[in-house]
């Protein structure tokens, strides 16, 4: 059981999903504008926001920002906006996991127990060592990460993937081990891989046309590895 907030405007919406996290025996608070769903999190913990994006006083992607000022509560994104733009600027501005509408209510179940499973047990693990392949240094113990020196400004889920393939440095890791591990689901849509890959190749100085260390196998996966002889430095 988990205490949810849900921010979500339109009442039909609303009502359904307070139904269906009160059946899955959650704990529901709901608000209908931004503002006061920053007023909830100021007063009351919570587990989990649902945040909707067609807020009628600020669009969500700001009340996310805002949020993510004053709480690092795990945020999921409950979307009609399936523009690959628009969903990288929502993950890199802090949100855990998103859903575009219309979603299947099992659907909804299997993003928000995803979500707080990362979140209670993300710390049990002991630490590994420092990761290092190549120009690339990953510390998953104070969650930093460097090329070349250069401290690497990386969101939550961004560092999360890299330090995965940097503890398997050379070997092709398939889409499925990596939403089971990284994003903690059986099943998902592959955008989600490609949007974090894309994000995390700009800032690695490196592109899919013309990869360092970041290199996709069609149909197969994805693995990291240092650059070849004769790649262009950073």
């Amino acid at each position: 059981m988990a205490s949810v907030l849900v921010v979500e405007d339109d009442q039909f919406v609303r009502s359904a999903l307070i139904r269906h996290l009160t059946d899955a025996a959650h704990t529901v608070r709901s608000v209908g504008t931004a503002l006061e769903a920053l007023r909830e999190v100021a007063h009351f913990r919570f587990d989990l926001v649902i945040l909707d994006l067609g807020l009628p006083d600020l669009d969500g992607s700001e009340a996310l920002k805002m949020l993510r000022g004053i709480t690092d509560v795990p945020v999921i994104i409950a979307t009609a906006r399936d523009d690959e733009t628009e969903i990288v600027r929502l993950l890199n501005a802090g949100a855990d996991d998103y859903l575009t509408k219309p979603f299947s209510v099992e659907h909804l179940s299997a993003r928000i127990a995803a979500v707080l499973r990362r979140a209670r047990t993300g710390g049990e693990a002991p630490p590994p060592a420092v990761l290092r392949v190549g120009g690339l240094t990953v510390d998953p113990l104070r969650r930093q990460a460097e090329l070349d020196g250069a401290r690497l400004d990386l969101t939550r889920r961004e560092f999360d993937l890299l330090a995965f393939l940097a503890g398997r440095p050379g070997v092709v890791v398939p889409r499925r081990e990596l939403l089971a591990e990284v994003w903690q689901q059986s099943y998902g849509d592959d955008q989600t891989i490609d949007v974090h890959l894309s994000w995390l190749r700009r800032k690695l100085g490196e592109t899919a046309a013309r990869p360092r260390y970041l290199h996709t196998l069609r149909g197969v996966g994805v693995k990291l590895e240092p650059p070849s002889d004769g790649q262009v430095p950073r």
